[in-house]
């Protein structure tokens, strides 16, 4: 279902900060299907497999610290239009320059710690779809 599916994290600090509830209600509210979620903690092997493609960059091992630093929601999100639509809602990286009502805007405490993970392809929605879920544990 190319287009369709993308892949998001609730981060650390939005789990830590009780906005899980927010934030699925923002993503059902903006018309996604829920397809598969769960809540889990990332071993640090994990982390650094999901975020290798960052390997080289200088951020790497603490980007790999802080998303193991505590529990995340993990899920696969169902919408026409899916990863753009997706990236639009979630905002800009940084908070500062987040647009006015979406998820970083209003849960995101900085540029590191901005609250949720969106997939910037359908390719790359496909592969980190794949990475968190089991095809049994997709619904649909």
């Amino acid at each position: 279902m190319a287009g369709n599916r993308t892949f998001t994290m609730i981060k650390p600090d939005a789990v830590e900060s009780n906005n899980i509830g927010n934030i699925l209600q923002m993503i059902t509210d903006a018309g996604f299907t829920i397809k598969a979620m769960k809540l889990r903690r990332l071993s640090e092997d994990q982390a650094k497999k999901f975020y290798e493609v960052h390997a080289e960059r200088p951020f790497y091992m603490e980007l790999v610290e802080y998303m193991t630093s505590g529990p995340i929601v993990a899920a696969i999100l169902e919408k026409d239009n899916a990863v753009a639509d997706f990236r639009a809602l979630i905002g800009a990286t940084d908070p500062a320059e987040a647009a006015e009502g979406t998820i970083r805007a209003k849960y995101a405490e900085s540029k590191a710690k901005n609250a949720v993970h969106g997939s910037d392809s359908d390719e790359n929605a496909a592969i980190e779809c794949a990475f968190h879920f089991a095809d049994e544990e997709i619904v649909g």
